[in-house]
């Protein structure tokens, strides 16, 4: 049986290179460890789609099924799921992130 809010992740991750799921927006991030994601991406100049799932409790839950991640946010590029905020940072800081994100042909540098 297919689940719709599994096909609409699938379409968000595919329509777009770079996707956060999040609580809040990238604007005004409802939790800590979502808006560190974001100032990571913003710091790194990379444009993302971020999708809020505070409003809506079946991507809430939805989210965690489909990447079998227990937490928000978590963070999707080319269609992969990266991971998540302790993740993401830890990437970051090694440069990790970086070399990700430029060997999927996504533009990444740390902006001045």
């Amino acid at each position: 049986m297919d689940n719709p809010v599994f096909e609409r992740i699938r379409a968000d991750v595919a329509d777009n290179d770079v996707v956060l799921y999040m609580k809040g927006s990238p604007v005004f991030p409802q939790c800590g460890f979502s808006a560190a994601v974001v100032q990571v991406l913003t710091h790194l100049g990379v444009p993302f789609k971020g999708i809020d799932v505070l409003t809506d409790p079946g991507l809430r839950q939805g989210i965690k099924d489909f990447s079998n991640w227990p937490t928000i946010p978590q963070l999707y590029v080319k269609g992969e799921f990266v991971g998540g905020c302790d993740i993401v940072r830890e990437m970051y800081q090694t440069g990790e992130l970086m070399e990700l994100l430029n060997t999927r042909g996504i533009d990444a540098k740390v902006q001045a």
